[in-house]
Formats: C-alpha cells, sequence, structure tokens
C-alpha cells in the first residue's frame, strides 16, 4: 500500500474544530487512513504553519470560458450572451475547449479546488485534460434549443443524454455527468417533454440555469403562467442530485418545492452581482434546509475561479441579501463551499475524517495577514486568497506540491491558451 502523510499542520475537522493533526492517506483507494497523531507516510507533505481543508467544490462553471475572459464584459446577461458570447462560441473548435478547460482547471488547482461540475461543449476535451490533471469533474453537454431548427434542437438534447452516458465513470471514475438543458428559457418546452424522460431512464441528473434575473422569471411566467421552478417541476425536472444554477429571484412557494424535491441550489455570488442579476435569498434558502453549494460560474463572468474569493462575497453579500449581519456567518460559506458542494455532486468529499475521500489542500497561514489567527475559519473566508494554497491533494494524489502544479504543463497552457483566445475572436470578427 502507498501512503503519503500530511505532516505538521492544523486539521479542520467535520463540525469546524481544529487541532494540531497528521493526515494520512491511503493513495491505492484514493481515501483517508487516519488523522490524529499518525506514523508512516511513504510520500511526507510539510504543513506546517498551515490548515489542512477539505478541498474545496466549485459547483457550477463553464471552465473553458477562461478563453473568453475580460470579453465584452459589463453588459446585461441577456445581451451579452446574444451579441458577445453566443456568436463566438459558434466558432469553438474542439481545440479551444480543451486548451480553455487545460487553463481553467490549472487555475483551480492552484486555488485549491479538487471537484468541480461543468456546462459546456466539446465535452470530451475538458474530460481529457480532468484526466490528465487528476480532479475530479461531474460534465454534461449544455443543450440550446432557441435559435435551432427541430432537427438540430433534436440533435443537441439527444447529444446532452448521449454524452452522460458516455463519460459517465470515466477517468477511473473521478467523472461523473448530468444531462444540461441550458435553462428554463432557452430550452423549448416540446424538448423538454422528450428528452427529460430519457434523462430520467438513464439515472442521470440535471443540471441547468434558472430564475437567474426578474427577466428570465418574468418570461417563463408569461408563456406559461407559473414561475420557472413550477414550470420545471410540472416537467419532472426537479429530483435528488438536480442542481440549479444562480436561483436568484425565487418566491418562498419555489423555495419549498427545492427543498421538498431535495434539490440543489449553486449559488453563483461574483457573476451575480458583475451581471447584476439580483441577491439570491440564500439565507431563506437554508434555513428552509435547501442544499446551497458555491460556485464561480464561468470565468467570462466572474472574472476568476478562486473560490476563496466567492467565499467571501458569498458571506459579504448573503449579509445584505438578508439585512441581517448574521447571516450567511463565515462558517456556512465555508460548508458552501465543502461538504455542500460535495453532496450535491454526490461524492464523499468535503471532509476530513477515515474514509472519506482524499481531496485536500493544504492553505499556508505564515503571512502576517492571517495573524494573530483568532479564528481560522474567519481567516480562510475572509483573508486567503488562492495564493495561500500551498499544496492540492485528489484522489490520494499531488496535483500541487509548494505551488508547483505536478499534472499539468503550466507555461504550455497560458500560451496555447491565449494563442487559442485570440485566433477564436478573430474568426468570430471580434477585434
Amino acid at each position: 500500500m502507498s501512503t503519503l502523510r500530511i505532516a505538521g499542520g492544523h486539521v479542520v475537522r467535520p463540525d469546524l474544530t481544529i487541532d494540531e493533526a497528521d493526515v494520512l492517506v491511503d493513495q491505492s483507494d484514493g481515501t483517508i487512513l487516519e488523522v490524529g497523531d499518525v506514523s508512516g507516510g511513504q510520500t511526507i507533505v510539510d504543513a506546517a504553519d498551515s490548515l489542512v481543508i477539505p478541498g474545496l467544490i466549485n459547483a457550477h462553471t463553464h471552465v473553458a470560458m477562461t478563453l473568453l475572459r475580460g470579453h465584452a464584459g459589463d453588459k446585461p446577461l441577456d445581451a451579452w450572451l446574444r451579441e458577445d458570447v453566443w456568436p463566438v462560441e459558434a466558432e469553438l473548435e474542439p481545440a479551444d475547449v480543451r486548451a480553455g478547460s487545460a487553463l481553467g482547471i490549472a487555475e483551480m488547482i492552484r486555488s485549491g479546488v479538487t471537484a468541480f461540475s461543468d456546462m459546456y461543449f466539446e465535452v470530451d476535451e475538458t474530460a481529457a485534460v480532468v484526466e490528465q490533471a487528476g480532479l475530479r469533474a461531474a460534465l454534461g453537454h449544455t443543450a440550446i434549443t432557441v435559435g435551432k431548427d427541430d432537427e438540430a434542437a433534436h440533435a443537441d438534447m439527444q447529444r446532452s443524454i448521449d454524452v452522460a452516458s458516455s463519460l459517465d465513470g470515466a477517468a477511473g471514475g473521478r467523472i461523473q455527468t448530468t444531462v444540461q438543458p441550458h435553462s428554463t428559457t432557452t430550452v423549448g418546452t416540446e424538448y423538454l417533454e422528450t428528452y427529460i424522460p430519457k434523462a430520467r431512464a438513464g439515472g442521470h441528473p440535471l443540471h441547468y440555469h434558472t430564475n437567474e434575473t426578474a427577466a428570465d422569471v418574468d418570461r417563463i411566467v408569461d408563456e406559461h403562467g407559473m414561475r420557472p421552478i413550477e414550470y420545471a417541476d410540472s416537467l419532472d425536472m426537479l429530483a435528488p442530485g438536480d442542481t440549479l444554477s444562480h436561483c436568484v429571484h425565487v418566491s418562498d412557494a419555489e423555495i419549498d418545492l427545492l427543498a421538498d424535491r431535495g434539490v440543489t441550489a449553486l449559488h453563483c455570488p461574483a457573476a451575480n452581482m458583475k451581471i447584476a442579476s439580483g441577491l439570491a435569498p440564500v439565507q431563506r434558502l437554508l434555513d428552509r434546509g435547501v442544499n446551497v453549494a458555491l460556485a464561480t460560474d464561468g470565468p467570462a463572468s466572474n472574472n476568476d475561479l478562486d473560490m476563496f474569493d466567492e467565499m467571501c462575497d458569498a458571506a459579504m453579500i448573503g449579509k445584505i441579501a438578508a439585512d441581517d449581519p448574521t447571516a450567511i456567518a463565515a462558517e456556512t460559506a465555508f460548508e458552501m463551499a465543502t461538504v455542500n458542494g460535495a453532496r450535491a455532486l454526490g461524492i464523499d468529499s468535503g471532509r476530513i475524517e477515515p474514509g472519506a475521500n482524499a481531496d485536500l489542500a493544504v492553505v499556508d497561514r505564515s503571512a502576517p495577514k492571517f495573524h494573530p489567527g483568532h479564528d481560522p475559519i474567519d481567516d480562510l473566508v475572509y483573508t486567503a486568497n488562492a495564493g495561500d494554497v500551498r499544496h492540492t491533494i485528489c484522489d490520494g494524489r499531488l496535483l500541487m506540491h509548494e505551488r508547483n502544479l505536478l499534472t499539468l504543463g503550466e507555461r504550455t497552457i497560458t500560451r496555447e491558451a491565449t494563442d487559442r483566445a485570440n485566433a477564436l475572436l478573430e474568426r468570430a470578427g471580434v477585434r
């Protein structure tokens, strides 16, 4: 048995207490063996002056959109998508998606992320990078039927089913899949009625956008006489394991539906602020018993994949949304980025204890900003950022050691992504 010991650090326990302890990992099956005063470890990782935390989980991304980072910002969501994003994405080549995915995945590993859930296209390319990089992912093909003829619309929805079937369990089980109608406003009812039953028959959970803007809600109400989550429920689009991104403009009745159906709401505070979508009622969702997981959204609408920033944003705007300084406490934000994210993806991560997946990050606390260190969880949420992560471990494997990526070639990735991004915009006629 090959083992790894993370030694000399302070460990964040599942109850968020913190004590000095080592973590012993079984690298053969990627699980945690012991936490405490342990010995052994064929490989020893130094965690002195550091916190050992569960690997962070980015529960909703469009990771290959790193290629569009900084392109056409400061616009309303609908105009941004229709005028600036979709025309460029029409020119995407498979190699673009691979390059953009590699850039984003490298960024996430650098920030202590060990799992992410992604919505995009050319999913085989992202899956190949995930396999090489060594982290976990929930992947799927995002289907859009608006603007397509009937044949193309059916083909896009069927592709989402086919990709979910073909990739599930790839990368030694580190990849799982979802079926992805893009949103309640961009996929026609007739296609949802045809393909949601196929997704259910195949056992595939759904991942889609809903209730992101007030205009989205108004459109569904005008067309169907009910609010979006009620509309989704009428189409069997709310079931345990489903993940709904944004959920900004939700009524009490819709919150009840989310809770009663056992689905997860995915909170993207930075993107919601940048697009001016609104303030999601996260504390109300949590109080009702809805699992709320944290996410960055795509790097074109954020513009980074730093989950430490996202925890801080979630805690800050959660207080504004609730008009209550006690709302979304630091501990809550941390759980949204760890154990709640693991619950959303259906993986046994997000906690440091024997038997759990060995998905970990080690955060350096030696800098002056972390002192005097009265409350380490408070420091993680309000003070830390991606640059403080020393080591990232997933499935018992070191992906980053002392800030050096071990599974991806960073210089090659950044050069390739930059070249691909420039060529993509040129093909799309964008200067």
